[in-house]
C-alpha cells in the first residue's frame, strides 16, 4: 500500500522512503514552533527524508483542568500556516470536534485523529469528508483499548463516507495493567494487513499515564529513554514512518515532557531509523 500528498510530492508506504511525522507535542509559542520547525527541516533535508511538521493547538484530553493545552484552534492554525508557508513543509495536527475539520483540513495536510477518539462515528467522518476535499491524508492512531485487526472497521468508515485510499494507521501502544502501556511489535504487520501504511507514534507509546511522579495522579509520566529503542523495533518490524515529538529542553515542555525527545538528537536517532528502514526494504540509504 503506498499513498501520497500530492501538492508535496511526498509518498508513505511500500517502495517508499522513512515518512517522518514530526515536530512538538503542543503550541507554546510562535517562536519555539519556528526554531522547531527549522531544525528539523534541516536534519530531514540532509538525510533526504520526507518531513510533516506536527503540533497540536489543543490538546483536549489532558489529566487534570490546569494542565496547559495550546493557543486554540484559531491561533494555533495561524501558527501553523505560517510554518508551512515559512519552511515549505507540510503540516499535521489533531483535531477533537466535527465542527473543527473544515478549518482544520484546510490548513493541515495530514489531519490526525487522536486515539481515544478513533471510534467517534461523526468525528472520523467529519475529518475524512474535510480532507479528502482538501486532497490530504488523515492519520488515524489505534485507541489503546483496541486490537490491531479493530482498525478495521475504522477504516471501513473512511471509506464509506469518503475514499479508500487516504488513511494511515498510527500503532502507539495498548493499555497494559495500570499507569502502564506496551507496544506489540506484532501490531505493525497486523495493521498492514488492513492495506494501510503504518507509522509508529514512539514518544507516546512511553507513557506512563497518569503517574508523573509528584503530580498527585494528575500528570502523565514517561520513560524518554525508552523512545529510539520502540521506533527503532517498530521500523525493524516494517513501519513505514515514524511520528517523534521534539523539544529544545524536554523538561520544560508544557506537555508529555517525560516522553519527549531532545531537539538536538534528532539527526543522530533519525539517521539511525533511516539506516534501518532501508536495511529492511533492501535500499542503499547512503
Amino acid at each position: 500500500m503506498q499513498l501520497t500528498l500530492r501538492k508535496w510530492d511526498l509518498s508513505i508506504g511500500s517502495g517508499q522512503k522513512l515518512f517522518c511525522i514530526l515536530g512538538l507535542n503542543v503550541l507554546e509559542d510562535r517562536d519555539l514552533a519556528l526554531e522547531t520547525a527549522d531544525h528539523l527541516k534541516k536534519v530531514t533535508t540532509a538525510l533526504d527524508l520526507p518531513f510533516v511538521f506536527k503540533a497540536s493547538f489543543d490538546k483536549a484530553n489532558r489529566s487534570s483542568f490546569k494542565s496547559y493545552r495550546g493557543p486554540g484552534m484559531e491561533q494555533g492554525l495561524k501558527i501553523l500556516a505560517e510554518v508551512k508557508e515559512k519552511f515549505g513543509v507540510p503540516i499535521c495536527t489533531d483535531l477533537h470536534e466535527v465542527d473543527q475539520a473544515e478549518p482544520v483540513a484546510a490548513v493541515a495536510d495530514v489531519v490526525q485523529i487522536p486515539a481515544f477518539l478513533c471510534r467517534q462515528t461523526d468525528l472520523v467522518v467529519a475529518a475524512a469528508q474535510a480532507t479528502l476535499k482538501n486532497q490530504g491524508l488523515l492519520h488515524v492512531k489505534k485507541a489503546q483499548f483496541l486490537a490491531p485487526w479493530d482498525c478495521h472497521s475504522i477504516l471501513r468508515k473512511i471509506e464509506e463516507a469518503a475514499a479508500k485510499d487516504m488513511t494511515i494507521l498510527c500503532e502507539r501502544g495498548s493499555s497494559f495493567g495500570y499507569n502502564n502501556l506496551i507496544v506489540d511489535m506484532l501490531a505493525i504487520p497486523e495493521l498492514h494487513r488492513l492495506g494501510a501504511p503504518v507509522t509508529i507514534d514512539a514518544t507516546h507509546a512511553v507513557q506512563l499515564p497518569g503517574a508523573q511522579k509528584d503530580a498527585d495522579g494528575v500528570a502523565s509520566g514517561g520513560r524518554r529513554e525508552g523512545v529510539s529503542v520502540l521506533a527503532a523495533a517498530a521500523v525493524a518490524a516494517g513501519a513505514d514512518g515514524v511520528f517523534l515529538e521534539f523539544h529544545p529542553d524536554p523538561d520544560k515542555a508544557l506537555c508529555d515532557g517525560p516522553s519527549c525527545l531532545p531537539l538536538d538528537g534528532a539527526a543522530e536517532l533519525l539517521g539511525k531509523l533511516r539506516a534501518i528502514h532501508a536495511t529492511v526494504h533492501g535500499y542503499n540509504a547512503s
